[in-house]
């Protein structure tokens, strides 16, 4: 009982602010939704519409954590601590909120104020607006993850496979200069085949600026963390790493927040929801490098990279025909259950060896 008891503890000391963040949305939620509708009914769907957001935005990204802790591991704590604070309010504020005003203000031609105004009194408008631009989003995000998913496996230096047949066979090409580029491309090429004209150089366009984001990205970070390892030794995983963290983070959250629109059509509830799930995103990923759950369980990080490749197809796939959220989203807890169970098996193998 004690053991069980200081448990709970240890799990309730991560997920603190995530838990309050989840009181105070759904009595900011229940509250708009009085306000909007003035029935008690009203109020009780926009509630429940806030907490199935906020379990969609986890279920979407829970391999976003552990790819998140997989870098933070690498950067120093006052690097972590300030992903908690700041990334959370660029993850809530910059990609729940200002994201969609911003696409809303691009493709409608609108003010800042105008797409504000939109969202609260013509939400129908703008949802349409938003589902217009899910082509080149799509695009854009599922390039960026299928770079970041393929150079976790071409890497020449990786020595735990899980798929061993496959990973095995990646690691060796893995000195071909440019490889994961060429098979980025070539998805991008094959699906823009599959769309008609003006849809197609919209869609490679895109992809083109997610490859691009994703190199720069790597230069930049790279130049950053080598200039801070210069005024300061020792710094670890700095400006740099956060700021690959944060457009990984963007390119996990396009999906759900175009998704979202399918249950409301109401910018601020979208942003309450998402925002509950953002945050016990955060406390996972915090939580995975604080118990070295990733070294413990030596496949779980290659099942959460392999949902990522997966995702990043699935995006590709949503430019031609609608794939429920649902199915995205127990498809990458599906993998990531399956080289967590890996892993275990694989623990206890080595335990019976062990002891023999």
């Amino acid at each position: 009982m004690t053991q069980v008891s200081s448990t709970a503890r240890g799990m309730a000391r991560y997920f603190r602010w995530a838990l309050i963040a989840t009181v105070v949305g759904l009595l900011m939620g229940a509250f708009l939704g009085w306000q909007t509708t003035g029935t008690i009914s009203g109020t009780a769907s926009v509630f429940f519409i806030c907490a199935v957001l906020a379990v969609l935005e986890i279920s979407l990204s829970f391999d976003n954590a552990i790819v998140n802790a997989n870098k933070l591991k690498t950067m120093s704590p006052i690097w972590q601590q300030r992903f908690l604070t700041w990334g959370i309010l660029i993850a809530v504020f910059g990609m729940r909120i200002v994201f969609p005003l911003l696409i809303v203000v691009i493709a409608a031609g609108v003010g800042p104020w105008q797409a504000i105004v939109m969202a609260a009194a013509r939400p129908a408008e703008y949802a349409r607006i938003m589902h217009d631009a899910h082509l080149p989003i799509a695009a854009f995000g599922g390039t960026f993850l299928m770079m970041v998913g393929l150079n976790f496996f071409f890497d020449h230096e990786k020595d735990v496979h899980w798929v061993r047949w496959l990973e095995r066979r990646m690691q060796e090409y893995a000195t071909i200069r440019g490889v994961e580029v060429a098979i980025a491309l070539g998805a991008v090429l094959g699906f823009s085949r599959l769309l008609g004209p003006v849809d197609s150089e919209t869609f490679l366009h895109a992809a083109i600026w997610g490859l691009l984001t994703f190199l720069l990205v790597e230069v930049l970070g790279g130049f950053l963390d080598r200039s801070q390892q210069m005024v300061k030794a020792g710094a670890q995983g700095g400006v740099g790493a956060f700021l690959y963290l944060e457009v990984l983070d963007a390119s996990f959250s396009f999906d759900g927040v175009i998704g979202a629109f399918a249950l409301s059509q109401n910018l601020f509830i979208i942003a309450i929801g998402l925002g509950i799930g953002a945050m016990y995103v955060r406390s996972m990923t915090i939580m995975l490098v604080e118990k070295g759950t990733l070294a413990e369980y030596r496949y779980l990080e290659h099942g959460a990279f392999w949902a990522i490749i997966a995702l990043s197809v699935i995006m590709f796939v949503q430019t031609i025909a609608h794939i429920p959220e649902v199915i995205t989203g127990l498809g990458g807890a599906g993998l990531i259950g399956l080289s967590l169970w890996s892993s275990i098996r694989s623990n206890r193998n080595e335990a019976r060896v062990g002891t023999s």
